[in-house]
């Protein structure tokens, strides 16, 4: 699977990558509660590390990280060198061992469908091992009732996903308390689908408090 990021990411054009989508404007209204000018952010499976740019420019100390060296070297050019970039797996339980930081907002998107239900449980358990204490942890993944899915095929070629329903993904954030959770359009149409109900949105989210006994509710609600 590596050698197939690879080559999406090296074949990747610039102008899509560097871009502000609807769908990265609207995760960033879903993140802007959680995010603060010093706090360390964690962009897990960064792609090509838009995410990464865009807490760096926010005054955010940031680490990006990805298990494919294209989509590292991508987030290492789009910020400007701002960033901590490591190339590693989400997958290894050293992980944490290895990452010397905590960070008090670890967010993925489009990370966790590219993975068995065993190994999204690993991911998430490391995850948590690198969430500051009353820290978060924003997940973001494609609803498997989106439209999205009868054209991904074609705009991936050879990336295969398994596309989550809101339950599905509230039960990976078990042992944590969930704060939010819904789906976003991620089309700038006024007609949303979201509007007839969370679970219909493009995208599924998720921000679960890491330590829901000392902080259990959105730091701005």
């Amino acid at each position: 699977m590596n050698e197939a990021w690879n080559r999406f990411w090296d074949r990747a054009q610039p102008s899509r990558v560097e871009r502000m989508s609807h769908s990265k404007r609207r995760i960033m209204e879903v993140l802007g509660p959680y995010l603060k000018p010093g706090m360390r952010v964690l962009d897990a499976g960064c792609g090509s590390g838009w995410f990464t740019k865009t807490f760096c420019e926010l005054g955010m100390s940031t680490t990006a990280l990805d298990y494919s060296p294209s989509a590292v070297r991508l987030a290492q050019k789009l910020s400007g060198g701002r960033a901590q970039c490591l190339n590693d797996d989400l997958l290894d339980p050293q992980l944490p061992a290895r990452v010397a930081e905590r960070f008090d907002l670890i967010m993925t998107d489009g990370l966790f469908e590219h993975f068995s239900a065993a190994d999204q449980r690993r991911i998430m358990d490391n995850l948590r091992a690198l969430c500051a204490a009353g820290g978060h942890i924003a997940t973001f993944v494609p609803n498997l009732l989106s439209p999205w899915q009868v054209i991904r095929p074609f705009m991936m070629p050879g990336i295969h996903e398994k596309p989550f329903l809101l339950p599905q993904l509230v039960a990976l954030n078990r042992g944590m308390q969930v704060l939010e959770r819904g789906g976003l359009n991620v089309l700038p149409l006024r007609l949303s689908p979201e509007w007839a109900g969370p679970a219909l949105g493009m995208i599924l989210y998720t921000v679960a408090a890491n330590d829901a006994g000392e902080r259990d509710t959105c730091p701005s609600c």
